[in-house]
């Protein structure tokens, strides 16, 4: 889709703020007109005669019944569901990798040939990664050594450092969860990561625990939907632990297909742990919407992103060059459903009559894209890679600035998988851009394929500081004026 020419600077705010003000323009002058009218042809003898012919049953009705309907309308109403805090972990310093760093370990790969060192070298370059992304140590062995306890021991250190820093945070005791949800597509042991969470501190043995696998780099937005309803269906007031991470041990290929060795110039460690609770107290954030779009019924957008064995039986992640043009129509069918939920009626009018002359004229006249930029002051899209931000701007006609968190997440942390969302919230702060009353459009893109989106409304901004961040030692260097020239 594309936008038709703008309208002219100064008119389209005049329209906007008629359109979305038309309550307050037309309909009550409207309304006063009829009542103002109807009262001077009765005359003030008549209404007061009126009023005194009402019967007590009359007023009752006419007071009782709104306050009823009301009152049967907020109990049936699902309960808001807030964010409390989050935290996003900072790995271990001894786990920086850089990209000359990656380059070498490339070189000396004993599973690839010159054109295999080629490609990755030129991947890795163009990535948008910086010198201080993160991954575990046993990928600094060459070739690296990525067995079932070095995929534990990244978990546990990512999960724990997040969740530690959550707590300190609240000052909430562990004791008081009672909801928990973790998610991690690639790396699942017995017990599971939940269970591991729990274990590690003693949780309630009644606590409502769900680990959910599978679900690529989406699976936070998924995960939170699964703690929205689990939070309205228990008494008010409970409190949810949402954990997102990926194992990294999933990049770990020893073949040669390009597909499945392009995940290695991506992914990288990383984990955030979420408090959301229905109760207001404390609360920063409330959850307006979540919009969950699934094209796994087409095969195409099916195979985009699997787990699968190469030609050689080397198993491996497998990234499809299709994958930029099925996130584009992922996000295309999500943001149809999102824009019917928060874009401004101006927005909505411009595009109805844009498709409306489409058919009419039976003319190639291009659709109006609504500004989102109406509706959001933020934008955290998945830093999944350098295309696919690329591809999301393009189809929002959003800013540098507006891409600006997912594009720095990127190159400071590389594809965090399902928590990137979240070191991207954390960098909006750490640039003291959050403003109460703020909404914040977080897009999740995985496997499937899927396209998730969650809607957040400021309720209270963090203190204006860095300190306690992801970003506490380098938000004072980003944003970068061109990443190329960093990475290349």
């Amino acid at each position: 889709m594309a936008s038709p020419p703008h309208l002219n600077k100064h008119l389209k705010p005049l329209f906007q703020l008629v359109v979305n003000n038309l309550l307050v323009f037309v309909a009550a002058p409207l309304t006063a007109t009829m009542v103002l009218h109807k009262a001077a042809q009765l005359g003030p003898e008549e209404i007061l005669s009126r009023l005194h012919g009402l019967r007590q049953v009359h007023v009752l009705l006419v007071v009782f019944l709104p306050l009823s309907l009301a009152t049967l309308y907020l109990m049936s109403r699902p309960r808001s569901v807030y964010l409390i805090h989050y935290a996003c972990c900072r790995p271990k310093s001894n786990c920086r990798v850089s990209i000359g760093s990656s380059v070498e370990n490339v070189r000396l790969s004993p599973y690839l040939d010159d054109g295999g060192v080629d490609f990755m070298t030129r991947m890795l370059k163009r990535s948008g990664l910086g010198d201080q992304t993160y991954l575990h140590p046993s990928f600094h062995y060459i070739p690296p050594r990525c067995s079932l306890s070095d995929g534990r021991d990244e978990a546990e250190q990512v999960i724990f450092a997040a969740v530690d820093d959550l707590f300190a945070k609240t000052c909430i005791s562990p004791g008081a969860i009672d909801i928990l949800v973790t998610n991690c597509s690639g790396f699942n042991p017995t017990p599971s990561l939940a269970d591991i969470v729990v274990n590690k501190y003693k949780l309630r043995a009644d606590i409502r625990s769900v680990h959910i696998s599978g679900m690529g780099c989406s699976a936070g937005v998924i995960s939170l939907e699964v703690v929205r309803n689990l939070l309205q269906a228990a008494p008010q007031g409970a409190c949810a632990l949402m954990v997102s991470t990926e194992g990294t041990s999933i990049i770990n290929y020893a073949g040669k297909n390009r597909g499945m060795l392009l995940p290695y110039a991506l992914f990288r460690m990383g984990a955030a742990a979420v408090l959301l609770s229905t109760s207001k107290s404390m609360a920063r954030f409330r959850l307006m919407h979540i919009v969950r779009t699934l094209t796994a019924a087409h095969d195409r957008a099916y195979m985009c992103i699997s787990m699968k064995e190469d030609h050689e039986g080397e198993t491996g992640a497998y990234l499809s060059k299709d994958l930029v043009s099925v996130a584009g129509e992922a996000l295309k069918a999500n943001i149809k459903e999102v824009g019917s939920l928060v874009l401004p009626r101006s927005e909505k009018l411009l595009f109805a009559i844009s498709f409306i002359a489409r058919k009419v004229l039976r003319r190639k006249i291009k659709l109006y894209v609504p500004d989102f930029r109406t509706a959001f002051q933020h934008f955290c899209i998945h830093s999944g890679g350098r295309a696919v931000i690329d591809a999301v701007q393009s189809s929002l006609s959003l800013s540098d600035r507006d891409v600006e968190p997912s594009r720095m997440t990127l190159h400071r942390f590389g594809n965090t998988s399902s928590s990137s969302l979240w070191y991207e919230l954390a960098y909006i702060e750490a640039k003291r851009r959050m403003r109460k009353g703020h909404r914040v459009w977080m897009i999740g893109f995985g496997s499937g394929f899927k396209c998730n989106s969650a809607v957040w409304q400021c309720i209270r901004p963090a203190n204006n500081t860095a300190a306690g961040t992801p970003w506490a030692d380098s938000i004072h260097l980003y944003p970068l004026n061109n990443i190329s020239e960093e990475t290349g």
